[in-house]
């Protein structure tokens, strides 16, 4: 193994040497570069010497408690700067040269735009903040932060983390700002903005009595796009205060748009930073689902003010503790703010989609991992998709109230601390000791099966429920022990649908019985069981339902998630060649859709979905072949389209033309008619095409137009030309919305990979903008006919080759989406395994190694 791969350990941690007290900042930036000094309080804790992390800087002065070193005094290579022998108590000054300018990383301190739209920004998490200065830059070293920030007047926004103290004249056109941070934090959560931007300001009163300043800071033609960004700071402060007591704790809390970022959004202490696609939102260019993401978004970034700031993690092997903890809250939070279930169809479509085939492939790995080469690679889907999902199981077991006791019990601990997985297992035990045993989730990779039955005894009236459960074995980690599995329970009446029993068990063997007695059946009568209710535990589940039985689940249900569930079990078999009752798939659908019109459309529209393709794909373990697989659920969109033509013409007329509202209802209706429109289409109904371009022209949002421009062009309609062109001319000024025009040509069900590739090729596709490369190459990996070929892989692996050496955490992050290519046919698996391993010999980054070396473990090529 090359040092460019070498591996990190849990097992291996050992606290720092010294403790930093506080650092003092001074960020000067110039036309070319910026210099950055540091002065650290320092205290020895234990054995060794003075550690400190330092990457892509030239060091122009070191000094102990004043003194200059010598060159004999300090150790210092491209990773570290090894102090020696510094006294147990000292201040450590630094002063070194950075290059923001030519940072194309976008980690540390970047330039993110050019010319008159040029800002510098910074991200440090993981470990970017050793891009900026020489620190023991690891998330167990917390301490007060005074920064001061000086650039050329032409930026006259100087932002810090904290509190501002002063702001002044520094001479030759130039100012500054001095900001300080009272709350202990990692040098992750350090942020700094040199910009020319506006603000938006609004104020929040905490439970305390705190008046909050609340600013937004924007592009001055995006600053009007901010109001939902806005209201939902103030929403998410509420919520949080209500649910689970924690108030905000310092004056000012600021957020700063930036089209180019790696993340979403980072939660840096009180100077959160965020993507201008989870910050900008206006009915005119952002659909439903950006906007309420938007929404998501910025309650996530507001809930780690806690849950990540306040509280944070030992080390990197426990992101889980604050990702996973965080997701789970944002998610309760958006439930409370639509449809609850179709919230939760959305988590369990996102986990099924991305997560569970990353536990399904090469890249599985526990939701907190044992070791890692780049901790950048461990952003994944397991961490903080099933680290959420390992969270609910936890709050649904034990309740809302003990629940809120032991969440309670764990802010009042470790309030100021850097914690563990088990820290927080042990808060929550107060309230119930079996939450020690989930320890055990975060530990196992691989998706448990649940499998079973239930048999009713007519004599004695008892219900008997038989569940197992089984892990596959994943290479290179110990074998997989029983996990403890939630499964929220209900039994019916198959004949009537009433409700006669919920309970939640607990199966914590590889095979247990559960009963049900007592169950108010009439005479005669027999019980139907619905399992996993509401997505109880994040596990593959195959129950021994009938056609039929899930049918009825579909009509008796009470929980719109499992009414949805029961419909794309009925799908899965039929996609599956398992079923041929698409009878009872339209049926459901018939009776269903008309009841949810007015209650819920967008649970009506939900009930139509299909699985992806890339879903699709994990069915198989051999012999993958995408073009039947494509086919097959063409086919069954088809047909389905076809026997409910008439009514899909009389649903669609009967959502009626309405003027924009962002609410749960209009959103859900908007959504349905997009949903009806397609399937209008599909069904080859005449009037279809005018009906997409009258939705269109009498567009009352986004979500409106660009659901009708998806239409033409995914059926290549005679206009679609013309109004992709006509949507380009109308937005040309607004960079989120030609992202949209990208995509949907990318993501075209017409479209081949020479289209994609002139996408690519266009003079406004910006490779430095994380955005514009996902426009492309994300609908390349949504259509794996296209991917898993000579010309889509050769794309694809060339956008992955030059990234590599542009932004590595995003070249590493595409290489997820071919992690199962040892699973296709004979022919195009060893294609694949020939272009991985050519790319291998090509790459340079540790990001895209790691993957790599994944992808081409002994095992997998063993299978090869």
């Amino acid at each position: 193994m090359t040092d460019t791969t070498q591996k990190i350990y849990l097992k291996d941690y050992t606290p720092p040497a010294f403790a930093v007290e506080s650092i003092d900042l001074d960020i000067r930036l110039f036309d070319e570069y910026a210099t950055v000094g540091a002065k650290l309080s320092v205290a020895r804790q234990s054995a060794g010497e003075l550690e400190l992390f330092g990457r892509a800087l030239s060091l122009l002065d070191v000094r102990v408690n004043g003194k200059a070193l010598n060159a004999d005094e300090y150790t210092l290579d491209d990773e570290r700067l090894h102090l020696h022998d510094v006294p147990d108590v000292a201040t450590i000054e630094t002063l070194v040269r950075i290059t923001p300018q030519t940072n194309t990383t976008l980690e540390g301190l970047y330039q993110a735009g050019t010319g008159d739209n040029a800002m510098f920004v910074t991200q440090c998490e993981p470990e970017g903040f050793r891009k900026i200065t020489f620190f023991p830059d690891r998330p167990d070293v917390l301490c007060v932060y005074t920064t001061r920030v000086e650039a050329d007047k032409k930026y006259p926004i100087l932002l810090a983390n904290g509190n501002l103290l002063e702001v002044g004249d520094a001479g030759d056109e130039r100012h500054f700002a001095i900001w300080h941070d009272p709350t202990k934090k990692p040098s992750y959560l350090f942020a700094c903005v040199i910009a020319d931007l506006q603000v938006m300001s609004d104020h929040y009163t905490t439970i305390e009595g705190r008046d909050v300043l609340l600013e937004i800071y924007a592009a001055a033609q995006d600053i009007d796009k901010c109001h939902v960004a806005m209201q939902a700071l103030k929403d998410a402060m509420r919520w949080d205060e209500e649910n689970y007591g924690r108030a905000y704790d310092l004056d000012r809390y600021m957020i700063v748009a930036t089209g180019q970022f790696n993340m979403g959004a980072m939660e840096n202490k009180g100077l959160n930073i965020f993507n201008t696609s989870c910050t900008l939102s206006s009915p005119e260019t952002t659909t439903d689902e950006r906007s309420f993401f938007v929404k998501s978004v910025i309650a996530h970034e507001y809930f780690h003010n806690w849950t990540g700031n306040r509280i944070t993690c030992r080390d990197w092997f426990q992101l889980c503790l604050k990702e996973g903890f965080t997701v789970f809250r944002d998610q309760s939070f958006s439930g409370d703010f639509c449809s609850k279930a179709v919230q939760r169809i959305e988590d369990v479509a996102t986990l099924r989609a991305a997560q569970f085939p990353e536990d399904a492939g090469p890249l599985a790995h526990p939701v907190r991992p044992e070791s890692f080469v780049e901790i950048n690679n461990f952003y994944t889907m397991t961490v903080y998709e099933k680290g959420a999902e390992i969270v609910r199981m936890i709050a649904n077991l034990l309740g809302k109230e003990k629940f809120r006791q032991g969440t309670d019990e764990y802010f009042r601990r470790y309030d100021g601390q850097a914690v563990t997985v088990e820290d927080f297992l042990s808060a929550l035990s107060v309230a119930d000791a079996r939450v020690l045993d989930f320890l055990a989730w975060y530990r196992q990779p691989g998706t448990s099966l649940v499998s079973g039955d239930f048999v009713f005894d007519e004599n004695s009236g008892v219900l008997t429920v038989n569940l197992a459960q089984k892990t596959r074995h994943v290479p290179n980690f110990a074998a997989p022990v029983a996990l403890p599995i939630p499964v929220a329970t209900a039994v019916f009446d198959s004949k009537t649908g009433k409700l006669l029993a919920e309970k939640m068990l607990l199966l914590t063997k590889a095979e247990d019985s559960f009963t049900f007695d007592d169950l108010p059946l009439d005479k005669g009568a027999a019980p139907l069981v619905s399992v996993l209710r509401d997505f109880s535990a994040p596990v593959n589940l195959d129950f021994a339902y009938s056609d039929e039985d899930l049918a009825k689940l579909a009509a008796f249900e009470t929980q719109g998630f499992n009414r949805w569930q029961a419909v794309q079990t009925l799908v899965n078999r039929l996609l599956f060649g398992k079923s041929e009752r698409v009878d009872l798939l339209i049926e459901a659908l018939q009776v269903a859709v008309p009841k949810l019109l007015d209650s819920d459309a967008m649970l009506a529209a939900r009930l139509f979905d299909l699985p992806s393709e890339k879903e699709l794909a994990m069915g198989y373990e051999t012999n993958y072949q995408p073009q039947a697989v494509k086919a097959a659920r063409d086919a069954l969109k088809a047909q389905v389209a076809s026997a409910l033509r008439d009514e899909i013409a009389a649903w669609y007329h009967a959502l009626p033309a309405e003027s924009y509202t962002d609410t749960p209802q209009a959103r859900g209706r908007r959504l349905l008619k997009n949903v009806l429109l397609d399937l209008a289409l599909s069904a080859r109904i005449d009037a279809a095409a005018d009906w997409a371009y009258e939705r269109y022209e009498n567009a009352s949002c986004m979500s409106e137009r660009l659901g009708a421009l998806s239409a033409m062009v995914d059926f290549a309609l005679p206009k679609a030309a013309q109004y992709l062109a006509d949507f380009y001319e109308r937005f040309a000024d607004e960079e989120l919305v030609i992202d949209l025009w990208f995509s949907v040509q990318a993501g075209a069900a017409t479209s081949s990979v020479a289209d994609i590739a002139a996408l690519m090729a266009r003079s406004d596709y910006d490779w430095q903008t994380p955005n514009r490369v996902r426009t492309t190459l994300g609908g390349l990996a949504a259509k794996p006919t296209m991917l898993w070929t000579q010309a889509g892989l050769d794309l694809y692996l060339s956008a992955v080759e030059k990234l590599d050496a542009l932004n590595p955490v995003i070249a590493a992050r595409l290489l997820s989406a071919l992690a199962r290519w040892y699973t296709l046919g004979a022919a195009d698996k060893a294609m694949a395994q020939d272009k991985l391993t050519a790319l291998q010999a090509k790459v340079s980054s540790k990001n895209v190694r790691e993957y790599l070396d994944n992808l081409l473990d002994d095992s997998l090529l063993a299978k090869a």
